[in-house]
């Protein structure tokens, strides 16, 4: 079976052995994905504006393999503080409220790097 994939760029990808997402038959897989940008956080602080760097990147990983947003069926949340369910909430709504996938958020001790704030993966389906 054929699998296409992507890279982010991310320092961890050769370091872990693993790609941005990967597309197989028409199932696509995107990895934890963070506001991590050309090797700096984007948002220090901001739970909002890293949501929103964190889909930015995975809308590009999607497109790179042939997907779209619009094809994404799950998305999983990992923040390191549930306050901030409503800035993250805003973001993810702003990316999917007509798409509507089955979501999750979860809070988690920590991420790779202290100033993450957010981690999300998904899922799509390409019809």
């Amino acid at each position: 079976m054929d699998k296409k994939r992507t890279f982010s760029g991310s320092p961890w990808e050769p370091v872990v052995g693993y790609c941005r997402a990967i597309r197989v038959g028409n199932i696509v897989e995107v990895a934890g994905t963070t506001a991590m940008k050309d090797g700096a956080i984007i948002g220090i602080g901001d739970a909002y504006q890293q949501t929103i760097q964190a889909l930015q990147t995975i809308e590009q990983a999607l497109a790179e393999v042939g997907a779209a947003m619009e094809h994404v069926v799950r998305t999983r949340m990992f923040v390191t503080d549930i306050s901030k369910w409503e800035e993250i909430g805003k973001a993810h709504g702003e990316y999917f409220k007509d798409i509507k996938p089955v979501a999750t958020m979860v809070e988690v001790k920590a991420l790779i790097e202290p100033e993450l704030l957010v981690e999300i993966e998904v899922q799509a389906i390409i019809p």
